[in-house]
Formats: C-alpha cells, sequence, structure tokens
C-alpha cells in the first residue's frame, strides 16, 4: 500500500462544514468526556472525544493554526470541565492539532489506516505532554501507567474508525 504524496496544494481536497456542525459536534464531544467518567467510572474510560475530534477538523481543513485553534480550544474547555489544572489538556490538545493538520497538508489523510495510525500516535504523544507537563512543570506527582495510555490510544483508533465517516457526510460540496 503507498501513500499517496499531494504534489501541490492545490491538490488537496480542503473539507469545510457549516459553522453550527463544527459548534455542535465540539459541544457533544466536551459533554461527553465530562459526562462519561461520571456514569461509568474513570477507570474505564479509554478514550478521549476532544481529542478526537480535534484530530478530525484539523486533518479535514488542513490548516495548521486552525488545527491549533482547535485543538486549543477543546483542551481548555476539557480542563475546565474535568478539573484538571487549567492549560494542561489545551497544551497537548493544540500540539495534537497543529501536527495532524501539519501531516494533512503532506499526506493524503483519506485512508482509514493512516487515519488510524495518527489518532493511536497523537494520543501516545498527548499522553507523554500530560506527563511532562505535571512531572516536570508542574512538580506534580503524576499517576502514568503505560498500558492505559495504551488502551486509550487503541480506543480513539476504535472511535475515529465510527465517527470520521459520520462526520465526513457533514461537509459542504464546493
Amino acid at each position: 500500500m503507498a501513500v499517496k504524496m499531494a504534489n501541490s496544494r492545490r491538490d488537496l481536497e480542503i473539507h469545510r462544514y457549516p459553522v453550527p456542525v463544527y459548534l455542535l459536534v465540539m459541544l457533544i464531544a466536551l459533554v461527553l468526556q465530562a459526562l462519561l467518567p461520571r456514569v461509568l467510572g474513570p477507570r474505564h474510560i479509554w478514550y478521549d472525544f476532544p481529542l478526537v475530534i480535534t484530530i478530525y477538523f484539523a486533518l479535514a481543513r488542513r490548516s495548521p493554526i486552525g488545527g491549533m485553534v482547535i485543538g486549543g480550544v477543546m483542551g481548555i474547555f476539557q480542563d475546565a470541565l474535568t478539573g484538571h489544572a487549567i492549560g494542561v489538556f489545551g497544551i497537548a490538545k493544540t500540539i495534537s492539532g497543529y501536527l495532524a493538520a501539519s501531516v494533512g497538508v503532506r499526506i493524503d489523510v483519506q485512508n482509514t489506516i493512516i487515519r488510524v495510525v495518527l489518532n493511536f500516535s497523537l494520543t501516545v504523544l498527548c499522553s507523554a505532554i500530560d506527563l511532562v507537563i505535571h512531572r516536570v512543570l508542574l512538580g506534580m506527582e503524576y499517576g502514568w501507567n503505560w498500558r492505559n495510555t495504551l488502551f486509550q490510544a487503541v480506543g480513539n483508533s476504535v472511535l475515529a474508525l465510527f465517527v470520521f465517516p459520520l462526520l465526513d457526510r457533514f461537509q459542504t460540496r464546493d
């Protein structure tokens, strides 16, 4: 299987969505991320809805600045809703949004395997960023478990398999 490289910026299709779709999808992701751990218990949560949505919109828009803005907004609101230190998720998701959009500019990311691998990789990266911020910058003890990170990365990848095709239906055609 070959990875298709874009010859020029025009070869890449930039997906557009109505503003209410952005807002509604982001709101649903944040509410689910804040509500489900309270219902299911925090130990059984192996997904990160805001991260998956950040990656999706960053890949679709193919704009590193746009990916950073979406990631930052999603991360800050996730920090506020989950009781973490404000800015930790914001930093991690800003970096992930930037990297996802940057990859989207370079290669064709409509391939399901690339999307899954990217979700897996960026989930592990977000976990590593959280660890560094808590231990190094904040000087806090942070209970990091590589198995939970692995389960969350797999969970996000599986979630992306269902969410990405669903969101693809809401694209506006030029």
